[in-house]
């Protein structure tokens, strides 16, 4: 699987702490290893939580910071990440 990163997630993984961009990046390695990687507890997000967005999956950085995703044919589609809390409220 390829990886590609929408400006919102650029943007988003930017303002991240230097520990946190660490822990996204090795969750990114997992998902592209295996999507199933129980660390990752990947998930289809119930509602709207990014507007305009429907088939939204959310993988897991930590406990306060979630990455969320779509897939398309061998990609996944990076659309954003930051603090749970603020995307899922």
């Amino acid at each position: 699987m390829k990886l590609f990163e929408s400006n919102k997630y650029k943007e988003d993984f930017r303002k991240l702490p230097d520990e946190i961009q660490r822990k996204t990046i090795k969750a990114l390695r997992l998902l592209i290893a295996d999507i199933h990687h129980p660390s990752l507890r990947v998930k289809k997000v119930k509602g709207p939580a990014i507007e305009g967005l429907s088939n939204l999956l959310e993988a897991r950085i930590n406990k306060d910071y979630r990455l969320f995703f779509s897939i398309i044919p061998e990609t996944y589609v990076l659309i954003a990440c930051g603090k749970h809390d603020k995307y899922l409220k």
